[in-house]
């Protein structure tokens, strides 16, 4: 698949490894910096999906994202692992649910351009979940950067698979799979945000993180390709 990926907040809170470490699969190490685990929340738009070679369809290929993660390790590769990705579209919900065994929720989002920054709301509206709520507003404050290796920053952003349980989506069995992703390294920023997240992190037990001041990156735009998974 390709894809692109625009005005993209991550913001991080450090986290106890014990505090999620029940909720991910036995097999993934959960990846520290700092000797901690951290947690990202991750509010972005998605345009121009599609398959590679094919062009993109505009009422399937943009929408808006909000994902809740943390970082992993298999066979020392380092991932991505999603707890909850909320978006707009529920074709887009549906397929990435049944392929890629993504956590995809469906949700009723709103990102609004305000000068620089974005002013973004999302509410799940998912059947038979909880209606966990988000809002925030944030935007750049500096320069682009390419964040270099062994600090926080590349840490953070700088994964290129992601890793996905079959329990996440109430398969039965152990099943995990692995999706290579290739991009450009990220053209960072430091940003500036104000987040009502409680309610979010609240789905994985660590709510109290949010009384902390989170670690806050910008990224405008970036190319993706997303392979087909695998199993692990």
């Amino acid at each position: 698949m390709a894809q692109g990926w625009c005005d993209l907040l991550f913001a991080h809170w450090r986290v106890p490894v014990e505090a999620l470490r029940q909720r991910i699969p036995e097999r993934l190490q959960i990846d520290t910096f700092g000797g901690e685990a951290w947690i990202g929340v991750v509010p972005f738009r998605m345009r121009g999906i599609r398959p590679r070679f094919l062009p993109a369809v505009p009422w399937l290929s943009a929408f808006a994202e909000l994902n809740l993660r943390t970082y992993v390790r298999l066979d020392d590769r380092p991932g991505v692992f999603f707890f909850s990705l909320d978006a707009a579209n529920p074709v887009a919900v549906a397929l990435a649910r049944r392929f890629f065994l993504l956590p995809y929720f469906r949700a009723r989002m709103q990102c609004v351009d305000e000068g620089d920054d974005l002013a973004y709301a999302s509410r799940r509206t998912h059947p038979g979940e909880t209606a966990v709520a988000f809002a925030g507003r944030y935007g750049p404050t500096g320069g682009v950067f390419h964040a270099e290796r062994g600090t926080l920053e590349h840490f953070l952003t700088e994964r290129y698979c992601l890793y996905a349980s079959g329990a996440s989506v109430g398969r039965s069995g152990d099943s995990l799979l692995r999706a290579e992703v290739h991009h450009a390294p990220w053209p960072l920023q430091p940003a500036r945000a104000a987040l009502e997240v409680a309610p979010l992190l609240a789905t994985v037990g660590v709510e109290s993180a949010a009384a902390a001041a989170p670690h806050l990156l910008f990224a405008r735009h970036i190319d993706v390709r997303v392979w087909r998974p695998r199993k692990v």
